[in-house]
């Protein structure tokens, strides 16, 4: 029988039928980490074939996994050279990011649109809170918005606080499986709760002292929509680091530097110092945001040493 894992705890999972029947679910033990560098053999979003351990007490045994469509991973928190899969099979994802109490920098949204471009997962970027900013915060979300929808990708200002701007992302998750993501303290257990008004989500204050969100969500965890379509809320990061992915490749995951490498002297060129580099003359030019092009040569040289 087939399923798809709406919930991980580690080593259960709740899993809901072709049929729509809930079960709790084990993985059985002929099923190895083969060919999987996770640290999580399994994730939410996940397709899987089970068997009925006890009908009555709804439990199961999950004897093997379907490819994955897509998925997108975090560094693990135990082993910097691995990757921890934070949700699989998904048709978009939606940032939640925030310009105060706390800040969502640059860098991580970077590295969260290049973990989706790597799995060609269509991102839109939600910045929250408006309801708290002041002229600085709206001049820089004038700023963020420009940069990114050159660029292709769709940017909105919501508050969920005072439930403005929600009703066209509403639209956006008609149908869709969508991955909610982003820093603690933006905001994504409130967001859920505006969706799901029944789930009653905990939610939590950034913390005083560090200006920084505290963790909610411990672990991932999917919810269907009355009228169609799921949204996989996910613990909230602090860091987000880039794995498996070599400097040689990361300027593909740059939408307007990947419209301009073509025509760089060099097929090889890393955009750094090497003549005749197109990428860079964009950047002279102003057709690439000289901040985009700086988060790249920050993250090219993270890669480098490992740091992401």
């Amino acid at each position: 029988m087939k399923a798809r894992i709406y919930k991980s705890t580690g080593s259960w999972y709740s899993i809901k039928s072709e049929e729509g029947v809930f079960y709790q679910a084990r993985i059985k033990g002929a099923i190895k980490l083969d060919n999987i560098t996770s640290t999580n053999p399994i994730a939410v979003g996940d397709w899987v074939h089970f068997e009925l351990e006890d009908e009555e007490k709804k439990s199961a045994m999950i004897h093997s996994i379907l490819d994955r469509e897509n998925y997108v991973a975090r560094q693990s928190p135990h082993n910097k050279r691995q990757q921890h899969i934070i949700a699989s099979n998904m048709d978009q994802s939606i940032l939640l990011a925030t310009l105060k109490s706390p800040k969502t920098s640059a860098g991580f949204i970077d590295r969260f649109l290049i973990s989706c471009e790597a799995f060609h997962i269509p991102a839109i970027i939600v910045f929250n809170k408006s309801d708290i900013y002041g002229a600085k915060e709206m001049e820089m979300y004038a700023d963020f918005k420009k940069r990114y929808e050159k660029i292709g990708y769709s940017v909105f200002l919501i508050s969920i606080e005072k439930k403005e701007g929600l009703a066209p992302l509403q639209k956006l998750l008609h149908q869709k499986t969508t991955l909610v993501s982003g820093h603690s303290g933006v905001g994504k257990s409130s967001f859920i709760n505006y969706i799901f008004p029944n789930l009653e989500v905990t939610t939590q204050e950034v913390s005083d002292w560090s200006g920084k969100g505290m963790h909610t969500t411990t672990f991932a965890q999917m919810y269907d929509l009355p009228q169609g379509g799921s949204v996989i809320d996910t613990p909230g990061m602090r860091e987000l680091g880039l794995v498996n992915l070599e400097k040689e490749e990361l300027a593909q995951y740059f939408p307007e530097m990947r419209e301009k490498m073509s025509g760089c002297q060099f097929h090889d060129c890393q955009h750094m110092n090497e003549p005749g580099c197109a990428v860079k003359a964009a950047v002279e030019k102003g057709e690439i945001s000289e901040a985009r092009f700086f988060s790249y040569v920050d993250l090219w040289h993270g890669i480098e040493n490992h740091k992401y």
